[in-house]
C-alpha cells in the first residue's frame, strides 16, 4: 500500500451545521491524518478556478455560487491509499445513494448540499493541493 496524500473540502452546507469536528472524527476513525486543514470563504472567482473542470457541465453556476456561499474547511488527509479511501469514507454523491456510516449518509442534506468534497485521483489531488496549500502549511 501506499502513503498518500489527498484534499478534501467540508463544504458550507456542513460548516453552517458546525459538522468540522464530528466530520474529522469520521476521517481520522477511518484511518486517515488531517495534515493541514484552514477554514477559508472562496469567493466566487476562486470556485470558479477550482471547479472550472466542470465549467461545461449544468450545475457548474449552482456549485460554485453554493461553494462560495459561506466558510469551507480545506484540508490535507494523509494515509495508505488515501485517496480512494477518503472517496470510499465520503461515500456516495447523492446521501440517498450512500452507504450507512459514509459521511454524506449521516451528514448531506441532498444531492447538491452533500457536505464534502474530495479528490478523484492522485494527480488531481496533488494539483488541488497546491490550490489551497503551501508546504509550509501542511504538517508531517
Amino acid at each position: 500500500m501506499a502513503l498518500e496524500r489527498t484534499l478534501s473540502i467540508i463544504k458550507p452546507d456542513a460548516t453552517k451545521r458546525n459538522l468540522t469536528g464530528a466530520v474529522n472524527a469520521v476521517l481520522e476513525q477511518a484511518g486517515l491524518r488531517i495534515v493541514g486543514q484552514k477554514r477559508i470563504h472562496l469567493t466566487l472567482e476562486q470556485a470558479q478556478k477550482f471547479y472550472e473542470i466542470h465549467k461545461d457541465r449544468p450545475f457548474y453556476a449552482e456549485l460554485t455560487e453554493f461553494m462560495s456561499s459561506g466558510p469551507v474547511v480545506v484540508q490535507v488527509l494523509e494515509g495508505e491509499n488515501a485517496v480512494a479511501k477518503n472517496r470510499e469514507i465520503m461515500g456516495e454523491t447523492n446521501p440517498e445513494k450512500a452507504a450507512e456510516g459514509t459521511i454524506r449518509k449521516k451528514f448531506a442534506l441532498n444531492i447538491g448540499e452533500n457536505s464534502v468534497h474530495g479528490s478523484d485521483a492522485l494527480e488531481n489531488a496533488k494539483k488541488e493541493i497546491a490550490f489551497f496549500f503551501s508546504e509550509c502549511e501542511i504538517v508531517g
